[in-house]
């Protein structure tokens, strides 16, 4: 068929005809819910939220069950994920429910780095996803899903503003998965503060440029109640699951010592809506806009990424094949490129280290011989200075050989001739006396 034929066809108009009877095709949607209940529907919900804010309280208030959740301390070292899944039945209808709590978010001193181990997450649960779409043999129908369809955004009630943690944060998230804001417990502040607190929130929603999740408007059955609601934004909540008797019936309440607060009162907080527009109207949508929208993008940006596109470079039906090819010759260029760089770099670096090794031996040889001509000097002098008292010592022995000689001989002289008087004496022995004092102590020549 030419190609003009096929553009003669296309933009032909199609015909509405009536059938002449009963065909059947009607059946279809009762089909596709029958299917769909007998496979069973999966939603995964992630509570963004300081720790103690209730996000686990209002998970247990919705679901109208209580969920097993360990109690999270205020000193975690860093945000992480906690993930949890549940099998729920109502009526005929499954649910593969999956709730994910950050642990420790808010709770540490340097705050920048919080909405990461987030994104990181939400984006490891597409990679997962296109992981198995990409697979020659997958089975998509029985895969566990774990895309997050919506992310409850815990806001906490003091404060007259977003902290810039909240702005940072949704900014981050905006673009990766449905964002539904709500003030968590809301009956810790006046309702006139409240509806204060409301508008600022959108006002810098809007200003900072966050994009939050705007309920449909397209169908008509529903487009009037999600049009109100997206003016409610964000829903101000209380969660408990106490049963409280208020008049003659038992209803989900706080109580204090003024009152209590009714869960599902709408004239005390907006719980109800949460749960109407979450679970009753619009969590299809949810689920369409994660594939559709979130998950497409990230898809698309992944594929383009590596490389595959739409259309050759000559407009040309894609091909995988040489796409395939031509990413392979890159990667393997590219490995011999970093290969030759780090041979390279380990050359150089080897270069580097004997230069170092050469400069260190030359200042080892430099010091090793200055101590040895300072070890020559020291002996030289220590060789003088031995050599100056061994005269020494043979002078000072000669003279005592000399003194005790001349020492001899006075005692003899003594000894042969008599002194007349004491007096004679006395003069004799200090004659001798100041003469070897004068010849042992008089300088050594």
């Amino acid at each position: 068929m030419a190609a003009n034929e096929v553009d003669v066809y296309a933009n032909e108009e199609k015909r509405t005809l009536e059938l002449g009877g009963h065909v059947g095709f009607d059946s279809l949607p009762d089909q596709l819910v029958s299917k769909s209940v007998a496979q069973g529907f999966c939603f995964n919900i992630l509570c963004v939220g300081e720790t103690g804010i209730g996000k686990s309280t209002l998970m247990n208030t919705l679901f109208n069950t209580t969920f097993e959740n360990e109690e999270a301390s205020h000193y975690e070292q860093e945000v992480k994920l906690r993930s949890q899944t549940y099998e729920l039945q109502e009526s005929n209808v499954n649910l593969k429910l999956t709730i994910v709590h950050t642990v420790g978010f808010g709770d540490q001193i340097n705050k920048e780095e919080s909405f990461k181990p987030i994104t990181d997450y939400i984006d490891e649960q597409f990679e997962n996803f296109l992981e198995e779409e990409l697979k020659i043999k997958r089975s998509l129908w029985n895969y566990h899903d774990s895309r997050i369809h919506v992310c409850l955004y815990f806001i906490a009630p003091n404060g007259h503003s977003l902290k810039s943690l909240d702005l940072v944060t949704m900014k981050k998230l905006d673009s990766k998965v449905n964002i539904i804001p709500v003030i968590a417990k809301a009956d810790s502040i006046s309702r006139t503060d409240l509806d204060k607190l409301k508008i600022k929130i959108m006002s810098e929603l809007v200003s900072n440029g966050v994009q939050i999740y705007q309920f449909p408007t397209e169908d008509e059955a529903i487009a009037e109640i999600n049009s109100s609601m997206n003016t409610l934004l964000p829903f101000a909540v209380v969660g408990s699951t106490e049963d409280i008797k208020v008049g003659n019936k038992m209803v989900k309440a706080r109580l204090y010592p003024w009152g209590s607060v009714q869960v599902e009162n709408e004239s005390h907080c907006d719980f109800v809506k949460l749960r109407e527009m979450l679970l009753r109207v619009n969590m299809e949508d949810l689920r369409e806009q994660t594939h559709a929208h979130h998950y497409e993008l990230y898809r698309r940006c992944k594929l383009e990424e590596m490389g595959f596109k739409d259309k050759g470079p000559d407009s040309q039906p894609f091909s995988l094949q040489e796409t395939y090819e031509t990413k392979r010759k890159e990667f393997f260029i590219e490995l011999q490129h970093k290969e030759e760089s780090m041979r390279q770099m380990f050359v150089n670096k080897v270069k580097e280290t004997e230069a170092e090794l050469k400069e260190k031996e030359k200042e080892l040889h430099e010091r090793f011989e200055q101590l040895k001509r300072m070890h020559q000097e020291e002996k030289k002098n220590l060789e003088e200075k031995r050599r100056e008292l061994e005269e020494e010592m043979n002078a000072f022995n000669r003279r005592k050989v000399a003194a005790e000689t001349l020492m001899g001989q006075a005692l003899q002289g003594c000894s042969q001739q008599p002194f007349k008087k004491d007096k004679d004496k006395k003069k004799l022995f200090m004659f001798f006396f100041c003469h070897i004092f004068s010849f042992f102590f008089s300088p050594l020549s």
